[in-house]
C-alpha cells in the first residue's frame, strides 16, 4: 500500500511538473511575442521619425509615413502612406506592435479601427514652439520607454534653440516682413496667417509675418498682398506641380508690386526642415535668420 501511494504521489508530482513546464513555455512564448511586437514601431509624422532616430531607437522602426523623409535611411523603410490619409489595411499589413503618430494623423476612422485591433496608438502633440518641441521629444521617449535618452536629447535641443532664438532677438537691424506661400496652384496664392508652423519659424528667426489678419492658411487676394507689402517671399523647396520658378512668381500681378519683387527676394527651404519642429529646428532657425539678414 505504501509503495502504491508513493507511485501515485510521484505520478502527481510529475504531472504537476509537466503542467508547470508547459505553462512556463507558454508564458515565455507570449513574452517573446510581446517583446517582439513592442519593438515593431510605426512612426507617423516626419518630426516623430526624426526624434526616434535622434533617440537612437531606429532599430525598432518597421515602417514610416510619406512625410518621414529624414534621415535618408528612413526612406528605406516601408511607406504606409500620407499621415492624414492612412488606410488601416496599409498599416496593419506591417504587423505593428506600436504606432507613434504626430497630432493630426488620420483619418479618425482609421485610428478607430487600429484601436479596435488592440494596437497601441500614441498621439504626439504638435505645438510650434521651443516648449512644444521639448514636449514632443519627451512624449516620444515615454512611448518608447527611453525616458533617460529623451531627457538628454531635450536638454541638448533646448540649449540649441535658446541660443538660436537669442541670436534672432539680439538682431538690431530693420525687421523684414515675410510672406510664406504654401501654394500657387490654380493661380491662387495660399499663404500663412498666424498660429501656423510657418508663422512660428518666421518669428523665431527674427522676421515678421506679413499676414496678421487671420490664422491658418488661406487664399489671398491681390489687394491683400499689396497691402501686406512683404520684403521677402518664403516657400518650401519642393518639386512636382507645386514648384514655380522665381521669374514666374515675381511676374504675378499680386506679387509684382511688392518690395520682395523689387529686390527679387525669395527664400526656399526643405519643408520638413523648415516646418517640422523637431530635432533640427534650431539649425533651421539659424539658417532662416542668416537668409533674412545676410551679413
Amino acid at each position: 500500500m505504501l509503495q502504491r501511494c508513493e507511485r501515485v504521489s510521484l505520478r502527481v508530482t510529475m504531472l504537476k511538473l509537466a503542467f508547470c513546464l508547459a505553462l512556463l513555455t507558454l508564458n515565455n512564448a507570449y513574452a517573446d511575442s510581446y517583446s517582439s511586437n513592442s519593438k515593431r514601431v510605426v512612426s507617423i509624422g516626419g518630426s516623430v521619425t526624426e526624434i526616434v532616430y535622434a533617440l537612437g531607437e531606429q532599430n525598432r522602426l518597421v515602417a514610416r509615413d510619406s512625410t518621414s523623409s529624414y534621415p535618408v535611411e528612413a526612406t528605406e523603410l516601408p511607406d504606409v502612406g500620407y499621415m492624414r490619409a492612412l488606410s488601416p489595411e496599409g498599416v496593419l499589413s506591417i504587423g505593428p506592435g506600436l504606432i507613434i503618430a504626430e497630432e493630426g494623423s488620420g483619418p479618425r476612422e482609421t485610428i478607430d479601427l487600429l484601436n479596435e485591433a488592440s494596437i497601441p496608438f500614441i498621439t504626439i502633440p504638435d505645438t510650434f514652439s521651443r516648449e512644444g518641441i521639448i514636449a514632443k521629444v519627451v512624449a516620444v521617449g515615454e512611448a518608447l520607454g527611453v525616458q533617460t535618452q529623451a531627457a538628454r536629447l531635450s536638454k541638448k535641443i533646448n540649449a540649441e534653440l535658446t541660443a538660436a532664438e537669442e541670436k534672432s532677438r539680439l538682431y538690431n537691424g530693420v525687421r523684414k516682413k515675410v510672406l510664406f506661400i504654401l501654394s500657387t496652384r490654380g493661380g491662387k496664392i495660399l499663404a500663412s496667417g498666424q498660429n501656423t508652423a510657418a508663422d512660428s519659424i518666421i518669428k523665431m528667426a527674427g522676421g515678421i509675418n506679413a499676414i496678421s489678419e487671420f490664422s491658418g492658411y488661406k487664399p489671398l487676394s491681390d489687394e491683400s498682398i499689396t497691402v501686406a507689402a512683404p520684403d521677402v517671399i518664403m516657400m518650401m523647396d519642393r518639386g512636382g506641380d507645386h514648384v514655380i520658378a522665381n521669374e514666374k512668381l515675381f511676374a504675378k500681378p499680386s506679387i509684382s508690386t511688392t518690395p520682395a519683387a523689387k529686390t527679387k527676394s525669395v527664400i526656399r527651404m526643405n519643408g520638413l526642415y523648415l516646418l517640422g519642429f523637431g530635432p533640427r529646428t534650431a539649425s533651421a532657425v539659424g539658417d532662416l535668420h542668416t537668409a533674412l539678414y545676410p551679413e
